[in-house]
């Protein structure tokens, strides 16, 4: 088959702010481009049911299943992953809150969970436990990290926004982090993801 026959067509991806060109296979889906054509490797293949979590990765904001999602409908909507959160030399708050309160085993699902919380926390950074236990369902951790994982989420959502629940100043790591503009998850739809 010559470069003419070939029947894939070019789509042009918005990936973690930077534009991409893609020629994915009609099949493909997102989780299918992420990996094999840009090497991000952080959403990971999981239950391929959009079940587990592990194949998380943000669309305008919003908590997708990657796995689910057909390359070809994501379009121009930008889609953030693990690896796009870090600024240089500083890690974002959550993913810096999990390594501190040590919130993974294996880590096979930490991404997922990342990206989730990272989510919640931009649209809702006043997120009650209950509300963040309820948005992390869609997550598995079969090692059964949870405890340590809501420790760090309610860590992280104190450094976001600066204060613990009783007032007082957060003075950890990463106080004062500035979120990003409000538009930017403002009224952004769970797509695909349960």
């Amino acid at each position: 088959m010559t470069a003419n026959d070939d029947p894939r067509q070019p789509l042009r991806l918005v990936v973690n702010d930077d534009e991409v060109e893609v020629r994915p296979r009609g099949h493909h889906t997102l989780l299918d481009v992420l990996r094999r054509e840009l090497d991000l490797f952080g959403a990971r293949p999981g239950c391929t049911a959009g079940a587990c979590g592990s194949c998380t990765v943000l669309v305008d904001g919003a908590p997708a299943s990657s796995c689910l999602l057909p390359a070809q409908v994501v379009g121009a909507r930008p889609v953030r992953t693990v690896e796009g959160l870090a600024r240089p030399g500083e890690l974002h708050p959550v993913q810096q809150a999990f390594i501190d309160h040590t919130a993974f085993q294996c880590s096979y699902c930490t991404p997922g969970f990342i990206l989730t919380a990272v989510s919640l926390l931009e649209r809702e950074p006043d997120a009650s436990r209950d509300r963040i236990r309820a948005e992390l369902s869609g997550n598995l951790c079969r090692c059964g990290s949870y405890v340590k994982i809501m420790d760090a989420v309610l860590d992280a959502r104190d450094r976001m926004r600066g204060h613990h629940d009783d007032g007082t100043p957060y003075t950890g790591p990463t106080a004062g982090y500035a979120r990003p503009s409000a538009a930017a998850g403002a009224g952004a739809a769970q797509v695909a993801h349960p």
